[in-house]
Order: structure tokens, then sequence, then C-alpha cells
């Protein structure tokens, strides 16, 4: 006997090896050691994964994944739709299929719903040709199809070939995803029971992803390379410097940027750049109109981050919309302390802002799980779904709401602007100071080096201290004195600055501050912080009509009023409030030329000029931010 026969034999006797396992292997290999058909063994997956292509009503099919939790009978539907491939609501290779789940999407598998992901037509493995956020059939979309056609034809099948299915689908989605939701809702399948669009598109030019009331941000152009030049998954915008913000300053206009990167070839880029006013194109596709002109009578939650830095206008605007339609008993509002999409992640803290709670878990547990169960599973909820649930940042805690703004009041308190840096709730006598704009030195968005492709920082920049430029010449900070009272806001701010300038178009930017105390023991990362909780920008040419842009006339006072993101906070006392005025937010928003041409995208380098910018106060043009200042009109949830 060989010794390797020896040792077998051996091992066999004290139960080692498995006898299934011995054979006589030749020393010698002659072929190749990879097998043509080999297929590991996986161990018993607590869940069915179906790949299917589901036929349109024009005939191309979408690619869809089922994912049937094992024993599943009976059970109710959720249904995403993405441009982002489907095939990312999976990672890894677990057999359990929790694990391989993004956080957001356990609590489905946790409560056996099954989970149904598509890519959108003409992305990833759907057939068909993509449009961005493709229009609804109409003036702007003459075919047959759309994304409400789409989701009807993809739930119309789901609910006859998924046999362990009860006939009910929910829908959600984040985003892109969250634009989908809303376009099923303008004409719904019956079996569409209940919908959650999160941080929704909606209007692309007010206030989305694209523009902020006509100023164009940057960092879509990366986007643009990413999800628009391959039907899969393509590459970002190539950098020949590690900071955005020499890198796009060097290149001049965002014209001549996607020129420089072939970004101009890009049809969207095409179409987007040729269209930068309010006109028909953007128009024809703002669907917190169009949901209200349409409205469902699907249940539906709205859901926004207070510090969403990609889609802070859309959620709040379409519930407001149908809440003046009448649809408020249908229609929920819940917004969180949280950045774009994080409602899919842990929500324990927000940059270096702590919360009592992990606040995404617990809302996904307490509010959404029991608001889709209520309609896909007929059961009733512990507590009844608010009306209107969003988080004060401030106090650390979710408040709920029968309606929004609070006490139903929509009364706005001014807090004007003052000389030598004051705020104050009365009315200043008058005066006006004023700082220089220079197109070569724009105020960053966020500390410098700026890398607008790093999620680490470009999630949280809506929370970054804004003592990085409150010294800046070109920023004017205001500030009221020590606050020996708590200051309670609800509602949407508004900025209603008079201003004048000495050149033929400028942009406003204002952001409403709270500034903590010097000084804290327990928290020494959050002494003298300056933050944001509501700001934005408004392109000037626009303070008459979106759709018709015109020059400001020089050295004469214009009146610049636009809405600031809703907020609701409570400003401590022993706190300050900030109000801060500038004039560019670098490289996030194009810089304006400060000289009016007729498409900023395509400004030459001799329109860029240093001007000089004034707010007045006192008076008729008193300068101020209107707050939705209130008493205590809240309950705990």
């Amino acid at each position: 006997m060989s010794s390797s026969a020896f040792l077998i034999t051996s091992l066999l006797a004290i139960g080692q090896v498995a006898p299934a396992q011995v054979r006589e292997v030749s020393p010698i290999q002659l072929e190749s050691d990879i097998p043509k058909d080999w297929q590991e063994t996986l161990p018993v997956q607590d869940f069915a994964l179906r790949d299917v292509m589901i036929p349109m009503r024009d005939g191309l099919k979408l690619h869809t994944l089922i994912i049937v939790p094992k024993g599943a009978a009976d059970a109710p539907m959720i249904l995403q739709r993405t441009p982002y491939d489907a095939t990312s609501i999976m990672a890894g290779n677990s057999p359990n299929l929790r694990d391989r789940l993004f956080p957001g999407d356990r609590i489905w598998a946790d409560a056996k719903y099954i989970m149904v992901m598509q890519d959108i037509r003409g992305k990833h493995g759907s057939e068909g040709t993509f449009v961005m956020t493709r229009p609804p059939i109409g003036p702007l979309n003459p075919t047959r199809t759309d994304d409400t056609t789409d989701a009807y034809d993809t739930t119309d099948w789901l609910i006859k070939n998924v046999p362990e299915s009860n006939g009910r689908v929910g829908m959600i989605g984040s985003s892109y995803g969250g634009w989908t939701v809303v376009m099923a809702l303008l004409g719904p399948h019956p079996a569409l029971k209940v919908a959650a669009p999160e941080s929704p598109m909606i209007d692309g030019w007010m206030g989305d992803d694209w523009f902020h009331y006509g100023a164009f941000r940057q960092n879509n152009l990366d986007w643009f390379t990413t999800w628009n030049g391959r039907k899969g998954k393509g590459a970002s915008v190539s950098r020949e410097q590690s900071d955005d913000y020499q890198e796009l300053l060097d290149a001049g206009s965002t014209g001549d940027y996607a020129v420089k990167h072939g970004i101009d070839r890009l049809p969207w880029f095409q179409r987007l750049s040729a269209h930068p006013a309010y006109d028909a194109l953007w128009q024809g596709q703002a669907l917190d109109k169009i949901v209200a002109a349409h409205p469902s009578t699907v249940p539906t939650m709205w859901l926004q981050g207070l510090w969403d830095q990609e889609d802070i206008y859309g959620t709040v605007h379409s519930w407001e919309a149908l809440k003046a339609k009448g649809l408020g008993s249908t229609n929920h509002l819940a917004m969180g302390p949280w950045w774009h999409s994080q409602i899919n992640s842990a929500g324990d803290h927000i940059g270096p802002f702590k919360w009592g709670t992990d606040t995404t878990a617990w809302f996904r547990q307490e509010v959404l799980l029991p608001f889709f169960d209520t309609y896909l599973r007929d059961r009733k909820p512990a507590r009844p779904t608010p009306n209107v649930i969003i988080y004060d940042p401030g106090e650390d805690r979710w408040d709920t709401f029968a309606d929004w703004p609070g006490a139903g009041s929509n009364a706005l308190t001014p807090l004007y602007l003052q000389d030598a840096g004051a705020l104050s709730f009365a009315k200043a006598a008058g005066g006006e100071n004023g700082y220089v704009s220079d197109p070569s030195k724009p105020v960053p968005f966020e500390p410098l080096p700026i890398k607008m492709d790093d999620h680490a920082t470009w999630a949280t920049w809506l929370v970054h201290d804004q003592r990085f430029v409150s010294t800046r010449p070109d920023v004017l900070s205001y500030q009221t004195p020590i606050l020996d009272h708590p200051v309670r806001l609800e509602g949407a701010p508004i900025a209603d600055l008079f201003m004048k300038t000495t050149g033929t178009d400028m942009d406003v930017v204002v952001k409403v501050i709270d500034v903590y105390p010097p000084t804290d023991a327990e928290h020494p990362e959050l002494a003298g912080y300056q933050l944001p909780f509501s700001l934005d920008i408004f392109r000037g040419r626009y303070r008459r009509s979106f759709e018709h842009p015109s020059p400001i006339p020089v050295g004469k006072v214009q009146e610049y009023r636009f809405r600031l993101p809703t907020v609701n906070y409570t400003v401590k006392p022993g706190h300050r409030i900030m109000v801060q005025v500038q004039s560019s937010l670098f490289p996030l928003y194009d810089r304006n030329p400060q000289t009016f041409v007729p498409n900023i995208f395509f400004a030459r380098p001799s329109d860029y000029r240093k001007t000089t910018m004034t707010v007045v106060f006192g008076g008729e043009q008193a300068s101020a931010v209107l707050l939705p200042v209130v008493g205590r009109s809240t309950s705990k949830p």
C-alpha cells in the first residue's frame, strides 16, 4: 500500500474524511484545470430571483428583477423603477436576502414583500430609447408611451404573472426613481394602491437637479457623462486638477467646459443649454403642476430631506399643489434631517450633528412600513399616519402636524437687515452697504479643495460651517443679538432683498443660519458653528419673469423676492440668527458674468466683469428675510 493510500485509509478509520471525497487522482494533468461546465454548489437561498423581460404596449421589453421571499404567499409587491441599473438592488452573493440589500430595502425583505426592480426604457437591460425624464405624452412627447404607461403595463403584467402576490402593488423610489413614482401617479393602474416618492425630481428648473431659479448646477456635468454617455453606467468627467473650483474656473463658461470634455455632443446637454429660461421645455415637465391638474386617489407619502442637496424643491411643492386641490387626506408630507436619499441608509447624524436616534430606521419602521401595510395588507397601523411629520433639528425630535404651515397660518415675520451687520425684527431707519463681486474670485459653496463627485463631502455641503466664508469681503453677514427665548419656525422663509448693481445681471444668494454659542463643553466641535438651515440662489435676470429674462438697470434698486427651502426649526436661547448675502456659490452653480448676455452657458471671457452690489435698508425698500415664526403648534409622534 502506498503512503498516500495508507493515510487516506487511516483518516477514514477515524472519521475525518467523508467516503464521497475519496478517489484516486492522477498526479499528471494534461488538460485545462478550468472545467467547461463547472458551477458552484450553492447553499439554499431564502429567496427566489427571477430575471424577466416585461413587454410594454408598443412591443418593447423592460428588464425586471423579481425577488420573492421563501414561502411567500398572498404577498404584496413593492415596485421600483430606475435608470441606475436594476441589478444594483442586490450586492454580494449571500444566500440570505437581507444581507444583500441596502438598509432602506431590508424593511421590505423583513416584512416578506415581493420586491420588483426595473430598468427604465433605454437603460441597462431594457429595450428602447432613453430620454431624460421623458415628458408625459403630449406636446413634448408625441409618442404612445411614457413612464406613466410603462409603469401601468409593468403593474398589469406583475399582477397576472407573479402567483405569490396578492395582486396589490406599492411604488417607491428616490431621486430619478422618485420621479418615476410621480409619473406612475398620472395614470395609475387600479392595482397600484400606495406610493412614496422620495426626493423626486419635480421641476428641474425651479429648484431640483438642473437649476435653482435659473442658476445652473454644474455638478450635473458628471451626471450627464455617467448616465447619458452610455446605455449602462459610464464615468464621471475626467479631471486635470484635484480641485473642481480651480478646474471649472480655468475652463471659463459652462459651455467652454462642455466643449473641452465633449459634453456638448450629448443630446441632453444640447437641449438643456439651449433653454436657459423657464420656457415650454421646463413648464411642460413641471410635475407639481401636472399632478395637481391630473390628481390620483392613490394614498401617497411625499418624502424629502431638510438638507437635500439635490432635490429640495419637488416634494413640498407637489404636496402643497395637491393639498390646494383638496387632496390633503390622501397625500402626506414627511421631511427628515437628511441629505439626498439618506432615507435609504443610516440616519443617526448628518455631518457633525448627531441625533438622539437613527431617524431613518425609526421612520421606515414606525411610519413608512405601516403606511404601506395599511393599503397592501389591510393592516390598521398602531397610530394613524400623520398628515405631516417633520423633524425639528434644533429640538432633535419629530413633530407631527394636522396641517402645514403650522397652525394653518401663512403669516410671515420680517427679520430686517440693518447697517453694521445687525439683524432685527424692527425695521431700520435707512441706509445701505455693499460688496464687490468678482467673477474671477467667486465664493465657494464648500471649503477648498472641492471634489463634487466625492459623495462624502457632496452629501453634507448644506450643513457646512459657514465661518469658512463669513469673513470674505464679498459676503455680507447680518446677525441678531443673542436670543433670550426660542424662535420657532414652521414653513418656508422668503428672501425679500432690495439691491442695486453696477452691472446688468447678478445672482443673489441668501442663507439663513443658526449661530451656535461660542463655547460648548459637551460638544466643542459645535462651538460657534454657523449652521445654515435654509439657503438658495436666485438669478437676477429672472426677477420680473422666469420665462422672459431682462437686463438689470445699472444703479437702480430692484426687488429680489424668492422662496427659500422649507424649515421646521427651533433656534434656541443663547444662539443667534444670521443672514448671509453673496452673489456666487461656485463651482456648484455656474458663474453669472454680471453682464447681461443672451445665454450664460456660452458667455465669453470678456463678459465676466467685477461689479459692486449694494443692499438697501429701511423705508419702502427694507431688505428682509420673512420668517414663518410661530408658537408651539405641534405634537410628538
